[in-house]
């Protein structure tokens, strides 16, 4: 290893002219234009089935902007022992860093934990290489997205990859720089765990509806809606959002949404009373299910049945009235009245035989109301009241950050905001089942994903989420295409704040490439090795003890982890997961000696 050391020691050694400098940068650090990042270290450790990433940031000197392109990439392996199962180029993705513009970055009330806080142009969007390459332009830096996809059946080892940059001939008649980037990559022997809590990014199926111009649930929706299902599958997410009618969420009080409903409703009167009988049709919603399970979802977790900020209201639904569809329920509709109780009493039972003749009793979770406030306890309690003995044997999971709700009996299982967890977390106060969710609001020291913060602040989410025993992790925003309370849809790729409402990057994850194929973010990605760390730190508890795996958070300097008590320091979360790898590793030598 020492020679492959000193070849590579300097990636900028091998150069045809000194016009373009190149580092190896973290997959925490945001590369802008007008910044040199910090090189990191140029080795990365993975488990089986992992996906871990790296960056290559680059910075041009010339004067005229140009393109560039991967010409070469090869691999060694070596102290590998099966050469059956090498990792491969066709393992490694390589995708251009692009810039989107962010007009709101954050809240005017914000911690020092932000990388900027003024209105611009940011690294987020990753997006594939095409026949151009990659831009390089004069006197910025930029920066490419190195993932290596581990298989499950890799050989365990040690290779070394190397990259080389030079610029695209196609486009430029002559070659101007050629340059070798250069990393190690240790696999463990040892697989990934699966992620043993539900994971849920919130699907709009009315905004893939609505930006890609296509019928609701036609043919054209139904793929589009399964890339983007197989791409949250594909980054840790194993829950999906079911529209079994519109969701009341992120709606104005008195405006709607896109229709978009699962279930068939059929009204066999001419009008709606407290008497009307309802007949069914889970066609949709059959087919709904089965596509998750093809994609990989384990966890349905069924729209809320009132709506959003005190269950006041029932959602907009839709039936077939006199061979006409019509809104039979609304924001007009009282959610305790006795139109929509009876409704739900037929609707619930219905679906209860629907769900046991799928098979996915035990996978299925309920809501009532999104985020009811402390003042909206009552209207919270009538409206379960109506539900509750149709939904006792299943999950009822709510966004709830009052602990006066769970004290109540309200909730059994609340998901509370990161921000209000601790009043949670106490050993006497605490919930069997805990969940825990930020959106928007939890802008002040605490864990989240806005374009603005630090990689690290969003990735130490796994090792909170580990350190005090979460059962699951909620957001509400996958692909929110929409202005704040669905006013109108907006162009994500030129509007990232729902047009000035919630910090850049709250609404969405992922943007809406051609062809209906999700194009990913930076904070995806990031996303995905939160819970990779969570998921290692399980594997290490597996191979040791749960003692173990704490130890590894370095409790004794930093104090105990907390949702808002935690190091900014991006070392931090990089050394953590070292340790974790450090640990198995040494845990698996050991198992192979004796």
């Amino acid at each position: 290893m020492k020679k492959w050391n000193e070849q590579h020691e300097n990636i900028n050694e091998r150069q045809i002219d000194t016009n373009l400098n190149c580092k190896i940068v973290s997959s925490l650090d945001k590369v802008f234009p007008k910044k040199e990042p910090e090189e990191c270290e140029n080795t990365l450790v993975a488990l089986k089935g992992e996906t871990v990433s790296f960056q290559i940031a680059y910075f041009w000197e010339g004067k005229n902007k140009i393109y560039g392109d991967i010409s070469e990439t090869t691999i060694e392996s070596c102290s590998v022992k099966d050469a059956q199962n090498l990792f491969s180029i066709k393992d490694i993705s390589i995708r251009k860093v692009l810039l989107v513009p962010c007009q709101y970055t954050n809240h005017a009330e914000y911690d020092d934990d932000y990388l900027i806080t003024e209105p611009g142009v940011y690294p987020d969007l990753l997006r594939e290489m095409d026949s151009m390459g990659f831009p390089v332009v004069s006197d910025q830096w930029r920066s490419l997205w190195i993932d290596f996809n581990i298989p499950k059946d890799a050989a365990a080892g040690i290779y070394e990859i190397s990259f080389v940059l030079r610029n695209n001939t196609t486009v430029n008649s002559e070659e101007v720089f050629k340059k070798t980037a250069a990393v190690r990559l240790e696999i463990l022997d040892y697989e990934l765990p699966e992620l043993d809590i539900p994971h849920t990014e919130w699907l709009h199926c009315d905004c893939l509806a609505q930006y890609y111009k296509v019928p609701v649930f036609s043919d054209e929706h139904w793929r589009i809606i399964e890339k983007f299902i197989t791409t949250a599958v594909k980054r840790s997410c194993n829950m999906i959002y079911t529209p079994l009618f519109t969701p009341p969420l992120d709606t104005a009080i008195g405006g709607e949404r896109l229709t978009v409903q699962l279930v068939d409703v059929y009204l066999k009167d001419n009008k709606v009373t407290p008497e009307s009988d309802y007949e069914f049709g889970f066609d949709k919603f059959e087919y709904w299910v089965a596509l998750g399970e093809k994609c990989g979802i384990k966890y349905f977790e069924m729209s809320h049945l009132f709506t959003q900020w005190g269950a006041r209201s029932a959602p907009k639904i839709m039936a077939v009235v006199e061979n006409e569809i019509k809104q039979i329920f609304g924001w007009n509709t009282e959610a305790c009245g006795k139109e929509y109780v009876n409704f739900l009493s037929q609707f619930l039972k219905a679906l209860n035989k629907e769900i046991h003749k799928l098979g996915i009793q035990d996978r299925v979770y309920f809501h009532i109301s999104d985020e009811p406030s402390k003042d909206q306890i009552g209207t919270y309690m009538s409206a379960k009241e109506q539900v509750i003995d149709y939904l006792k044997d299943y999950h009822l999971i709510d966004a709830i950050s009052n602990y006066e709700f769970y004290e109540k009996h309200l909730i059994d299982e609340p998901v509370c905001s990161s921000d209000h967890i601790k009043d949670f977390l106490t050993d006497e106060k605490r919930p069997e089942i805990l969940w825990v969710y930020y959106c928007t609001v939890q802008n002040l020291n605490v864990s989240n994903r806005f374009i603005a913060m630090p990689g690290s602040r969003t990735r130490i989410l796994g090792d909170m989420i580990y350190r005090h025993r979460i059962d699951g992790f909620l957001h509400w925003g996958f692909n929110f295409y929409n202005s704040q309370y669905s006013l109108y849809a907006i162009d994500p790729y030129q509007i990232t704040d729902a047009d000035g409402a919630f910090p850049a990057g709250d609404p969405f994850l992922v943007y809406p490439g051609e062809n209906g194929t999700p194009e990913e973010s930076i904070r995806i990605m990031i996303m995905n090795e939160a819970f990779s760390d969570y998921r290692a730190l399980k594997l290490l508890e597996k191979l040791t003890n749960r003692n173990e795996a704490i130890a590894c958070l370095d409790e004794k300097v930093y104090g105990q982890l907390t949702f808002d008590h935690y190091p900014h320091q991006e070392d931090y979360v990089v050394n953590v997961r070292k340790m974790v790898n450090q640990r198995i590793k040494e845990a698996i030598e050991k198992t192979n000696i004796s």
